[in-house]
């Protein structure tokens, strides 16, 4: 046997236990990864299931309602709000009662020229005013002259035709 050197150290006295703290050598260790691992531009194979992950879409992401290329203005969009009405009369007071359409009623009037908007709402409500009157039964036709007054009116212009001329001798 080999001789062994004196030390101050003291040797194992038993059989040790293994702390905790002590890797079996089987165990390695798992390090954080940094960046990508190389050679990811060129391999196809990982770009592929890539692909296949962005499938499954978020429900979120994109809106399918129209998007308006105009601008609205103020006075757009409170004629986009639509009221309802309980009764016809009730919309044709509403439409004889609007300000809005008598300033630009009054305009048209005057003869100032009004913007393509304010003409298109003009047409819009007197065509439903129009047509409100005739559910209702309210027309205002000029009523046609009876036959009778046609042959008053008759008689009247042949008797202005007369000339008096003609019967002196």
């Amino acid at each position: 046997m080999a001789r062994q050197k004196k030390s101050r150290k003291v040797g194992k006295i038993g059989i040790s236990k293994t702390p905790s703290n002590v890797r079996k050598p089987s165990e390695k260790r798992v390090r954080k990864h940094l960046g990508k691992p190389a050679g990811t531009r060129n391999n196809e194979a990982l770009t592929v299931n890539q692909d296949h992950k962005k499938v499954n879409k978020d429900p979120r992401h994109g809106s399918k309602k129209p998007v308006s290329l105009f601008a609205e203005t103020k006075e757009q969009k409170s004629a986009t709000k639509k009221v309802k009405y309980f009764s016809p009369t009730q919309e044709l007071a509403a439409i004889e009662q609007d300000p809005r359409l008598a300033t630009l009623l009054d305009n048209i009037e005057i003869g100032k020229k009004i913007a393509r908007e304010d003409q298109h709402f003009v047409d819009l409500t007197l065509a439903r005013h129009k047509v409100l009157c005739e559910m209702l039964g309210l027309t205002d036709d000029i009523e046609e002259p009876d036959e009778q007054s046609e042959r008053q009116t008759d008689l009247y212009a042949q008797f202005e035709a007369i000339n008096i001329n003609d019967f002196k001798e």
